[in-house]
């Protein structure tokens, strides 16, 4: 008898015990904290990367003019290749790999 009321008592507390446990715990949420974002540490980030954005300026307008000088190039050589192929000359031809129109016969640079 004493072994089931021993049980018996264990599995109340056992039950109680995870209740208790198990309870939902409730946080306080009333107060609302809005920081404007403008601390030292934020001024100093943008200042160093303004200083970053400004060094790297004139390399950065380098290698937009390197490009520019790219398309430039491959624009004056699309329209070259055109007038090429559409010569009334039949020893003209497009060489792709030096992007010029040459003759047939003689290897040399064909105005189209």
């Amino acid at each position: 008898m004493s072994t089931v009321r021993t049980r018996l008592c264990l599995a109340a507390m056992l039950t109680l015990g995870s209740m208790v446990i198990t309870a939902p715990v409730l946080a306080n949420t009333s107060k609302l904290v809005i920081e404007s974002g403008d601390s030292a540490q934020s001024r100093q980030n943008a200042a160093m990367e303004k200083e970053q954005w400004n060094d790297t300026r004139s390399l950065r307008n380098k290698v937009n003019t390197r490009v520019e000088k790219e398309w430039d190039k491959d624009d004056v050589a699309f329209d070259v290749r055109d007038k090429c192929q559409q010569s009334a000359n039949v020893n003209a031809y497009w060489e792709p790999n030096t992007l010029r129109c040459l003759d047939r016969r003689t290897g040399r640079t064909v105005a189209p």
